[in-house]
């Protein structure tokens, strides 16, 4: 039974909270003033109105998925399993942002979406253990942030090699 049904907005509300604690911290991070309008970009990057709705279609699908999963499997094993690899992409989701924005750095926040990448790839994995559908929800977020880290290896070609600011 779904939450309206059962009145168990627990889950619902927590996947959204985080979704958006994300979202923000992420956000917060990204400045994009001088330093990121003056870095040569391939041509074929997205345009930069584009990202906001795409991130926000990622945090939706991402979350809506979480709640799918905890549902699918009240297992102590299968919950903790869940909860640690959301929470580490999580950690992961807004430490590129950090990494590549506030730092300067691309080049380091390419090695960082490796890790990212590969979260993401163990999100499915944990999740299509409970819930094919959630698992593919999540396809979305992997393309992108492969698509995102092709954008990033150019940036650093492009414009390396970066130092500190």
């Amino acid at each position: 039974m779904n939450a309206a049904l059962t009145g168990d907005w627990g889950p619902p509300l927590v996947a959204a909270g985080v979704a958006v604690v994300v979202a923000l911290a992420g956000g917060l991070l990204t400045t994009t003033g001088p330093w990121y309008h003056a870095l040569r970009r391939p041509s074929w990057k997205p345009p930069d109105w584009a990202f906001g709705p795409v991130w926000t279609t990622i945090f939706t699908l991402t979350a809506i998925s979480a709640v799918m999963a905890w549902n699918a499997d009240s297992g102590l094993a299968s919950r903790t399993a869940l909860v640690a690899t959301y929470g580490i992409n999580a950690v992961l989701n807004i430490a590129w942002s950090g990494l590549f924005f506030r730092l300067r750095r691309p080049d380091w926040a390419l090695l960082e979406v490796v890790f990212l990448w590969i979260s993401i790839a163990a999100l499915i994995l944990v999740t299509a253990r409970v819930s094919g559908l959630a698992a593919t929800l999540l396809l979305p977020y992997l393309v992108w942030v492969g698509i995102a880290a092709c954008l990033n290896r150019a940036i650093v070609r492009l414009n390396g090699p970066f130092r500190s600011a």
